[in-house]
């Protein structure tokens, strides 16, 4: 039997014993390898399995004539050529709900993490600056207000769940998705901006949202306000953003994502007021072991519906 699964590389951490039972899948190490393929084995090709970096391009499909569902074992889709694929009438899953509670437990620990200058208050007492007097005193989530731009999404709500809990006030843009969440909301950015301690972005990169938070929207978040950002470096415009670290036109930012990953601008990285973790909101154990099986569950399905 040819397998009719093609699968990149699965991530550490990610098994499909169902899938394996079956004989259904074929691993190749990435989008480059599947040319190399037999022209029978990319016909036999029913399901790719993908990523969220590694995503599937119109060149790809093209290269499997049969391909009928593309799953992606994350939340986004910037590298999936979703109009292409919906043109041969290919159905895509993106598996997000499996990193939900992860990314939103990095978003708010970034937060507390920038409020507080924990990565400062770390390097104080290991390099025995406590010897010599006390750290600095920093500033307390509590009453503050958090904006978070992609409030309705799951991301957005677990986010608003964790910082109800600590006592902060929650706002967003004035969108009917916004509508009855118990949060404030403003017509704009510069708006939501001005009205935030913290701002949030957790949306997706899309195109009209690149450089969204530019200069303007930094200089309304004020000299205490500080940006977190576990949504797309796009969506910050870079050059503007360090700009106003530097010059303290908003007090800091926590970035998981960046504009050019995994390349950090020089000038970004020499900031003590900006704390960068590696694109990792996601990438837990327990992320990986959900995904797995939410998207092994949905290629059985696909795969039972369409024989």
């Amino acid at each position: 039997m040819t397998k009719p699964i093609i699968a990149f590389t699965p991530l550490v951490g990610m098994e499909y014993p169902a899938l394996e039972e079956r004989n259904l899948m074929r691993i190749v190490a990435g989008p480059e390898d599947v040319p190399l393929l037999s022209e029978a084995d990319r016909a036999s090709v029913r399901v790719l399995m993908t990523s969220a970096t590694r995503g599937c391009s119109a060149e790809i499909a093209t290269l499997l004539p049969n391909l009928g569902f593309v799953v992606s074992q994350g939340a986004g889709s910037d590298r999936i050529d979703i109009p292409a694929l919906a043109a041969r009438n290919v159905r895509v899953r993106c598996v997000g709900e499996a990193l939900t509670e992860d990314v939103a437990d990095l978003a708010m620990t970034l937060t507390i993490m920038s409020c507080r200058s924990l990565v400062r208050a770390d390097a104080f007492a290991r390099h025995g600056d406590w010897e010599k007097g006390r750290f600095d005193v920093g500033d307390s989530p509590v009453g503050m207000t958090m904006g978070i731009a992609g409030l309705s999404g799951r991301i957005g709500q677990a986010i608003a769940a964790r910082a109800r809990a600590s006592r902060m006030e929650i706002a967003g843009l004035s969108r009917p998705s916004n509508e009855g969440l118990g949060a404030r909301l403003y017509d704009d950015w510069i708006a939501l901006a001005h009205a935030s301690d913290v701002l949030v972005l957790a949306v997706p990169g899309t195109p009209d949202l690149k450089h969204v938070i530019c200069a303007e929207v930094l200089a309304a978040l004020g000299p205490k306000g500080r940006l977190i950002n576990v949504g797309r470096g796009a969506l910050v415009d870079t050059a503007a953003l360090i700009e106003a670290l530097e010059t303290g036109v908003i007090a800091g930012a926590a970035l998981d994502v960046l504009e050019e990953e995994p390349s950090v601008p020089a000038r970004l990285a020499a900031l003590s007021n900006v704390i960068l973790t590696p694109h990792i909101g996601g990438q837990t154990w327990g992320q990986r072991a959900r995904g797995a099986k939410i998207a092994e569950v949905e290629v059985i399905s696909f795969i039972a519906n369409s024989s």
